[in-house]
């Protein structure tokens, strides 16, 4: 049994000319609209401001900044590991769904979200989701030694800012889908885990 939204999403025909725009943009690339789009249009603004950043995130080739190493993938993957940390089920499903298709790998996603250090990953980034982990659960606890193994696998300064970012942010997605209420669409839980029919 699927729990209803604390909040119940606002219709599509009543939102913003820009903010429909963009949901219907979503869902002509995603074939469905994920539900926090409409989950988080309920405050304009909030949502506004909510996909601004996410995007300055998760898509940084529009970004100018230099020193951008991170995959794809491995932002997916960081969204999973610590969503999984902040039991987050909307986040897991939905950004565990993107990782199985950027890592095209059927398997990881599910490893990552129980436990990482267990997970079919390379070396750096397992020291990407160690760091990751310690913002998401100790950033209190940070210091100059948590650098060194991040440089040592050729994460640059501005790849270990998205990596406390993408984590930070996520924190508090993770916060909003569950106070919330939010639930995964049905169609993420099988996205990524066989070859596509054509």
């Amino acid at each position: 049994m699927t729990a209803a939204p604390r909040y119940p999403a606002p219709e599509l025909k009543d939102l913003p000319d820009d903010i429909r725009a963009k949901v219907l943009e979503v869902q002509e690339k995603a074939g469905f609209i994920p539900n926090v789009f409409l989950a988080f249009a309920r405050r304009p603004a909030e949502w506004r401001a909510f996909f601004a950043y996410h995007d300055a995130l998760m898509a940084p080739e529009d970004d100018a900044i230099k020193g951008r190493t991170l995959t794809k993938g491995d932002r997916e993957m960081i969204v999973t590991a610590t969503s999984a940390a902040n039991n987050c089920l909307y986040c897991v499903v939905a950004h565990g769904a993107l990782l199985r298709i950027y890592e095209k790998k059927p398997l990881v996603a599910d490893q990552v979200a129980v436990n990482y250090r267990k997970a079919d990953i390379t070396p750096r980034q397992l020291a990407m989701l160690d760091f990751a982990m310690k913002v998401c659960q100790q950033s209190d606890a940070l210091s100059d030694a948590d650098y060194p193994p991040l440089r040592a696998h050729g994460f640059t300064d501005e790849d270990i800012w998205d990596i406390a970012a993408i984590t930070a942010f996520f924190g508090l997605s993770n916060r909003m889908a569950s106070f919330a209420g939010m639930m995964p669409n049905n169609e993420f839980y099988l996205m990524g885990r066989a070859p596509r029919q054509k």
